[in-house]
Parts: C-alpha cells; structure tokens; sequence
C-alpha cells in the first residue's frame, strides 16, 4: 500500500505570524507595536461581533508593519511587500488585502470592516504609547480626554496620522471617544508585554 509521504501545508496561525514578525521586524518597539495593534483588532472584532474571527482580525494587526524596517526609505513599498511575505506564507486573502490597503499611500479605499478598523484606529496605539510612557501611572493613568487633547498637539507623537484617525468615526460608526476607549482598554490589556506599566520609581 502506497502512503504519501508529503507534508501537509503549515497552518497560518498565532505561532507561525510571530515566527514572521520576528524574521522580518527586529526592533523592539516595532514588535511592541505589532503586539498592540493585535489586541486592538481582536477587541474591535469582539466590538462589532466578528468574535468567531476575531483570531483573522489579530493576524491582520500582528503583521499589519512587518515590512516597515525594509521598506521605511520607501513609503510607497510599504505593505505591498508584506502582503507578498503573507501570501508566500499562506495568510488568508483577508489578511493579506487588509494589511495591504492599511498604507494610505496606496490610495484604496478599505471596504470590510476587518479593513476600516485596521486603516482609522491602527495610528491610535502610537498616540496612546507615547503618553503611556511618560505617564507615572503607566497606561494605567492615560485617559481617553487626554488621548483626543494630545491630538490637536500636533508635535506630539508627530508621525500620528490626525487627519486619518479624525475620519475614522463617521466611517465606523462611532464617536472619538468610544474608539479611544477601547484602543486604551484592548491597550491596557497586555500592558506588561508592551512595557506600559508603572513607571519605576
């Protein structure tokens, strides 16, 4: 009797994006990064009752930047390059497109609501980082007024997309403050791997 001996395909899961993450984003910020906008996903999955997907919507956040150390001289590279190493990989069509459009630059338009939450909320988790770090309670003591007044302080986390993060409620539904709210809580979740706790004294 004759038995294959081929191996079947690697799933695309957790454990196999983070072995991706790791081959291609070295520094350590960026991985921090990629860890918060995961949890940001899955808690907005969870928001708009995607809960059986909500591991789809955390791939998408985990790899969203996986190319941004080799493609951060040339913007306009930037997630197409990633969306090739994910489908090299065997990521969904859904990961790949949603990483892909995630860079404005390309100029498409997010349609799926997986799409929109990753385009209008990932440049928040920047924003809420960088007061985080300089708060003595950690994100424990950021709160979302803080975040939306921070926002209108244009040198503060200057590589914040404003005008971006200012279009995401009216596509998504939803007030500023209720985005902030949960970016801060999914954020908080996972405060100690993203180094966000209190500040040692």
């Amino acid at each position: 009797m004759y038995y294959s001996t081929t191996m079947s395909p690697k799933p695309f899961d957790r454990q196999t994006a983070l072995e991706l993450l790791y081959k291609h984003t070295k520094n350590e910020g960026l991985r921090k990064h990629a860890l918060a906008v995961e949890a940001v996903m899955r808690r907005f999955a969870q928001h708009f009752d995607e809960v059986d997907r909500e591991n789809v919507w955390a791939l998408a956040g985990l790899l969203h930047d996986m190319d941004w150390e080799e493609t951060k001289q040339q913007f306009e590279k930037h997630s197409l390059l990633a969306a090739k190493y994910l489908s090299d990989a065997g990521a969904s069509q859904e990961v790949i497109d949603a990483v892909k459009i995630h860079n404005y630059a390309h100029g498409i338009t997010p349609t799926t609501p997986l799409e929109k939450v990753l385009y209008y909320v990932e440049e928040l988790t920047g924003i809420v980082t960088a007061l985080a770090l300089v708060h003595p309670q950690g994100i424990d003591g950021v709160k979302t007024s803080s975040v939306i007044k921070k926002l209108k302080n244009k040198s503060f986390a200057a590589g914040v997309n404003r005008e971006i993060v200012y279009a995401g409620p009216a596509v998504l539904n939803m007030t500023l403050e209720a985005i902030v709210d949960l970016v801060i809580e999914a954020m908080r979740g996972i405060k100690t791997e993203l180094g966000l706790t209190k500040t040692p004294a």
